[in-house]
């Protein structure tokens, strides 16, 4: 059986640098399935220093929208695959003008995608719930998403990874 494992925690908390951790451990080609659109210079840097913490055999697919589609297709050719981030992939769908109606069939297809994968699957989300009550509906609406996301994909999982100051703690598995 492969690994679904949901890696979480707050803004740099770790995530990522625990996933690519995890992933570089797997066998086999390895595939990591980048969500962010960079709009500014400060985020083209981040990407850039992500891509530089990643060894020259990864294979990069940008999947910004079609996540679920993304790691169907790419986790039958590799070992694993490692999506970051589900809260950028929330953002962008809002930002295409899907409404909160709209996402629940969008979060359905990416717990469909991560049961059916054929290998390892490792996904990096930002816990937003821990925070307070945003004052605008669309960041609320943003919020309500991404914690409906990660209880969805928690339970798809067979691993839940929480960060906190770089330590990983297992929740789940």
């Amino acid at each position: 059986m492969t690994e679904k494992i949901l890696v979480i925690g707050g803004c740099r908390s770790g995530k990522s640098s625990h996933a690519l951790s995890l992933a570089e451990q797997i066998p086999g080609e390895k595939r990591f399935i980048a969500t962010c659109i960079p709009f500014d210079e400060e985020m083209k840097e981040r990407v850039s220093h992500h891509q530089q913490d990643r060894s020259p055999d990864w294979i990069t697919i940008e999947a910004p929208i079609d996540l679920p589609g993304a790691i169907l297709k790419h986790s039958a050719l590799s070992g694993v695959v490692l999506a970051d981030c589900l809260t950028l992939w929330i953002s962008n769908l809002l930002m295409n003008n899907i409404s909160g109606q709209e996402l629940v069939p969008e979060i359905n297809r990416l717990t469909h995608a991560i049961h059916h994968a054929a290998s390892t699957v490792i996904l990096v989300s930002n816990e937003v719930g821990t925070g307070i009550v945003p004052e605008n509906a669309l960041a609320r609406l943003f919020r309500d998403a991404a914690g409906l996301t990660n209880q969805r994909v928690a339970s798809a999982v067979n691993k839940v990874v929480w960060m906190v100051a770089g330590i990983p703690v297992v929740i789940k598995g």
